[in-house]
């Protein structure tokens, strides 16, 4: 007989063989087995996440404080000694999670300037946090780092600029008609509305820029719209009204009768001319190389008149001292021809109209520039305190045409029409946009 062990042994193996065979509790062996990679995996996701929300605020420090110094140079007109500030001042407002930074950073270079962009500055930041899962594996903590490099980028050649610093429209584009200008428009604005186009009218200029933001419309044509740019400097600040002798007074008018003619290029050409006030309804020829200086009264161009002058400049002023003071206006009438270019030499080179910056702002005071399909004007328009209304009612023409006013409105049902196909030269109004370059 075989001894009690043997069947002892027998029955072992056969319960281990059905315990083999046995699926009952295979989930839960696996389960066990594989929770360490579960919890692995949940504790790198976890990490990763939080690096990346960290490496995200990181940059968002940087970009932010890159644009602030690029800022602060355009603001103290390209001076650097205050840019370490303005990058620390910036990042102390937007370290919203209480970060610190490395020993020695933030780095600040500047200029970092490439053929593409000018007045750049470069900021890099370094932080070292831990991780709460990786920590366990990691001898020291991660650095994350992040750089930014801001610049002042041009946008684009621009003739109309209104210099209006509130939050009221700068530029208004409305009624019927088109306007074409070949070259972008660009307001100092604060406002939501800041530049609008409205009504029927067909705008063709870009880019449309503005220091608040832009109403978007389909009359912008498809323009590049540039909200919250940079604002643009006054293009003529140093341009002053030149000596004169006053001339105020009846008698120093010049006023012309609707169908009378009257031609003065003889008396006037190559001198500095002065009259209280100019009234021309008939057909009349000013002299060339000449400026006219207005001593505290109105140019006007009747609906009958047809005005030439071969590089003249009219300046409106006023002789009396101080402020406030009365400056006129300009206006042109519908139905005028006016063949008239700018200077092209001296301080007012290639202004056709200047407004003394004396003249008060007012929404009465308005220089409207009207006249017919014939009427070709050359030059720049300059009233930097008051509203410019340009009303293309049977089309009006401008050659090499730069507005500057506190306002400008484009209205009518006719076309406006600017070309300069050789260019503004040095006379060129260029737009700077800040951006994040790298």
């Amino acid at each position: 007989m075989l001894p009690d062990a043997y069947f002892h042994g027998g029955e072992m193996i056969s319960f281990f063989r059905k315990l083999m065979r046995d699926k009952r509790g295979n989930a839960l062996v696996i389960a066990g087995a594989a929770l360490p990679l579960v919890i692995g995996s949940a504790g790198l996701a976890s990490d990763t996440i939080q690096w990346t929300l960290w490496k995200r605020q990181l940059q968002r420090g940087a970009d932010s404080a890159a644009l602030a110094g690029v800022y602060d140079r355009i603001y103290n007109n390209g001076d650097t000694g205050n840019i370490s500030t303005a990058v620390n001042t910036d990042l102390g407002k937007n370290n919203h999670v209480g970060i610190n930074l490395l020993t020695g950073y933030p780095q600040i270079e500047y200029p970092a300037n490439t053929s593409a962009y000018s007045g750049a500055v470069k900021v890099t930041l370094k932080i070292q946090k831990t991780l709460g899962f990786s920590s366990v594996f990691l001898a020291t903590a991660p650095v994350i780092t992040a750089t930014a490099t801001a610049a002042t980028i041009p946008t684009g050649v621009y003739c109309v600029v209104s210099l209006e610093d509130t939050a009221a429209t700068g530029i208004t584009a409305t009624g019927n008609g088109d306007i074409n200008l070949g070259c972008g428009m660009i307001t100092n604005s604060v406002s939501l509305t800041a530049a609008i186009a409205t009504g029927s009218s067909d705008v063709d200029a870009t880019p449309i820029a503005a220091v608040g933001d832009i109403k978007e419309s389909d009359n912008w044509n498809g323009a590049e719209l540039l909200p919250f740019t940079v604002k643009e400097e006054d293009p003529f600040k140093n341009v002053n009204v030149p000596p004169f002798t006053a001339c105020q007074g009846n008698s120093n008018k010049l006023s012309v009768n609707a169908n009378a003619s009257l031609d003065r290029s003889a008396l006037d050409s190559n001198k500095t001319v002065c009259f209280s006030d100019m009234n021309l309804n008939g057909n009349v020829t000013l002299g060339s190389n000449s400026i006219y200086i207005i001593d505290g009264g109105d140019f006007s161009a009747g609906a009958q008149s047809h005005i030439t002058c071969n590089h003249c400049t009219i300046v409106l002023t006023n002789s009396t001292a101080g402020t406030p003071v009365t400056i006129g206006n300009v206006t042109i009438n519908g139905g005028a021809e006016m063949d008239m270019s700018a200077s092209n030499s001296g301080d007012f080179d290639r202004i056709l109209f200047y407004q003394d910056r004396r003249a008060s702002s007012s929404s009465s005071a308005v220089n409207k520039i009207n006249g017919n399909s014939d009427s070709l004007m050359t030059g720049a328009f300059y009233f930097p305190t008051r509203q410019m209304e340009i009303n293309g009612t049977a089309g009006l023409n401008f050659q090499c045409a730069q507005f500057v006013a506190r306002n400008v409105t484009f209205s009518g049902n006719g076309s406006v029409n600017n070309s300069c196909s050789g260019g503004y030269g040095d006379k060129t109004i260029l737009g700077r946009h800040v951006r994040l370059v790298a």
